[in-house]
């Protein structure tokens, strides 16, 4: 057993020699042993085993003699091919380095100042060529509202300085006006003498609530009397100004004149959260001289709802801070006040009417 050892470790240092290795062939001894061994086999020599036997076997020798016994020990070494064993191939693909691909940096262009430009606010112009101005200005495919935008000097959340009122526009605000009158008995009949497009009492109420919001008329007259019976829909009327108001004229014993009035062209106009009035004063297609005398008489129907609180020395300075006449798609035109407070003196001193 001891020499079985005693050639594994010939056999592998021999190998190592002949691969390379700084190790030089060591001494064995040649004998012959048989590879069945068996369990009783001792470490002892062997009879007849001197040392002087020994000798130095080169690598064949050993090598031969371990194929002889049958006795081979099958051993591979574990290493790379070397370099110039690889094809050219195989060569290029280990010596690759990876190579990691450049983020390409996002160009961002240089910001260009942008000019500022400078305030083109247009001066405010007499109201006769504010006039003539939204006129020339108003060309869109159909026949255009001129409307005023009127900023007042009050303070909207001030109950004592809502401003809310009525203007008969004499020349007619150039639509047409379509109105119901809630009335009974006499009242009736004085509205369609008047020519009312709507007139009732409770089926009218009813017909109002069971319409879901649809309303076949602009403006809604009625008397004192039946006021109470119109908190059926308030919901309705109250969102669309179309509720009546002794404010406006539209809740009064006199419906035949309201019906009248509403026709010729009374236009309703209230202050918004703003300050601001907005209403509708003609057409485009009106002569200058009937917008003219639309505008005075709004303004003066204007100066007449001027608040009580509004403590202010002068009927226009502090009151109309500004006015602007435009048309539904055109540009807006500011007015000088004292143009508006003159066209408004003149009209209400020939007309007779006061503020």
């Amino acid at each position: 057993m001891a020499a079985r050892l005693a050639l594994r470790r010939l056999s592998l240092l021999n190998y190592a020699s002949s691969s390379g290795s700084s190790l030089r062939p060591v001494a064995s001894t040649a004998f012959s042993f048989s590879s069945n061994a068996t369990p009783d086999v001792s470490d002892e020599p062997a009879p007849g085993f001197s040392p002087a036997n020994i000798s130095t076997l080169d690598d064949v020798t050993v090598s031969a003699s371990i194929i002889e016994s049958g006795d081979v020990l099958v051993s591979k070494p574990r290493v790379a091919n070397l370099p110039e064993d690889l094809t050219p191939e195989a060569l290029e693909e280990v010596n690759r380095v990876p190579t990691v691909p450049e983020k390409v940096k996002p160009v961002i262009p240089f910001p260009t100042l942008a000019k500022v430009q400078r305030n083109t606010r247009q001066e405010p112009q007499l109201i006769a060529e504010a006039i003539r101005l939204v006129k020339a200005n108003a060309k869109a495919g159909f026949t255009e509202t001129v409307e005023a935008h009127v900023r007042l000097g009050i303070d909207p959340k001030r109950s004592d300085q809502m401003v809310r009122g009525a203007a008969t526009l004499p020349n007619g605000s150039g639509k047409v006006v379509r109105v119901a009158v809630f009335a009974e008995g006499n009242e009736a009949q004085e509205a369609l003498a008047a020519g009312a497009d709507v007139v009732g009492a409770d089926d009218l109420v009813d017909r109002i609530k069971d319409s879901g919001g649809k309303l076949d008329f602009d403006k809604c007259i009625a008397t004192p009397s039946f006021m109470p019976r119109l908190g059926k829909v308030a919901r309705i009327l109250g969102p669309r100004g179309l509720m009546p108001n002794p404010k406006v004229g539209t809740v009064t014993n006199q419906v035949g004149d309201a019906v009248k009035a509403a026709k010729q062209g009374r236009v309703d106009f209230r202050a918004d959260k703003s300050g601001i009035v907005h209403v509708g004063l003609g057409k485009v297609n009106f002569t200058d001289e009937a917008l003219l005398q639309n505008v005075s008489a709004f303004v003066g129907a204007l100066l007449g709802a001027k608040p009580v609180g509004l403590k202010k020395t002068s009927r226009y300075v502090g009151y109309l801070n500004s006015f602007t006449l435009t048309s539904t798609m055109g540009k807006g035109v500011p007015v000088t006040i004292n143009s508006v407070a003159q066209a408004a003196d003149s009209y209400m001193k020939s007309s007779g009417v006061s503020s």
